[in-house]
């Protein structure tokens, strides 16, 4: 049997791990799994005081663990949690890139500010991120990275045609870095969640247009998925339980897109 890496102390012991958008849901969810499989995280969002409680509660469970404060769809931001996550950890082995915000609303009633709202974070946001981690996990000539897209991502739904261009343009993104990085010993690859129970499908103002309970209607497993499943999803591929995966879409959606 050929060696298994990665399995002592945990799927990521040893490794540094940058987190955006580690405030809540699937990134403060995974930031907790990412530091119980045995790495060290360094977590960024907007909102400092979630980063601090967040920070306290792994460093107090005794994790290595650390935040920076700072807008993705900002490039000085997004380049300094990348370097102090290097400067406090020696280096980056891998990152999940998870902030993004919603929009509902025909197209044509999108107003051109919320479009170029969602456009920046969610695209923009995530290319800055990609060009900030490659740059030096190419001179490590090895890394992992894993982007949150969405089932939104690859399909069509009514009234939610903003974000989910954005969720599209994701995984290209994701597809064209596996091609451009991998050369360099870099893996990337895109989770694509479901109905996840996250503050966003969950607000009253029809974010999810035709409502939570008809996706768990139409999804396989009836049930909607945790931030913590997605955490699993996204652990492994970080692993080295995962060294030949990349330009991969993996959907955690309890069947839905079967």
């Amino acid at each position: 049997m050929g060696e298994q890496k990665g399995t002592a102390g945990g799927l990521l012991a040893g490794k540094s791990v940058l987190v955006v958008g580690a405030s809540t849901g699937i990134g403060a969810e995974s930031a907790r799994l990412f530091a119980a499989e045995g790495a060290s995280v360094m977590l960024v969002a907007r909102s400092e005081e979630r980063l601090r409680d967040l920070t306290k509660e792994l460093t107090g469970a005794g994790h290595d663990a650390a935040y920076v404060v700072g807008d993705i769809a900002v490039a000085d931001d997004v380049a300094r949690a990348v370097d102090e996550t290097v400067d406090r950890f020696g280096r980056l082995d891998g990152a999940l890139n998870n902030a993004a915000i919603g929009q509902g609303g025909r197209l044509d009633d999108v107003s051109e500010d919320d479009f170029d709202r969602i456009m920046a974070v969610n695209v923009k946001g995530m290319w800055l991120c990609l060009r900030e981690q490659v740059r030096v996990m190419r001179g490590a000539g090895a890394g992992a990275i894993v982007n949150v897209s969405s089932i939104g991502g690859l399909r069509g739904s009514p009234g939610f045609g903003a974000y989910q261009a954005t969720k599209h343009a994701v995984i290209g993104l994701t597809r064209t870095a596996a091609h451009d990085n991998g050369p360099d010993g870099i893996r990337v690859n895109v989770i694509a969640p479901g109905p996840i129970l996250t503050s966003m499908i969950m607000k009253p103002d029809g974010s999810l247009p035709d409502g939570v309970k008809a996706r768990i209607a139409a999804t396989p497993l009836r049930k909607a998925g945790t931030p913590a499943e997605v955490a699993e999803a996204a652990t492994w591929l970080l692993s080295d339980r995962a060294s030949h995966i990349s330009g991969a879409v993996l959907t955690v959606d309890g069947g839905f897109t079967a």
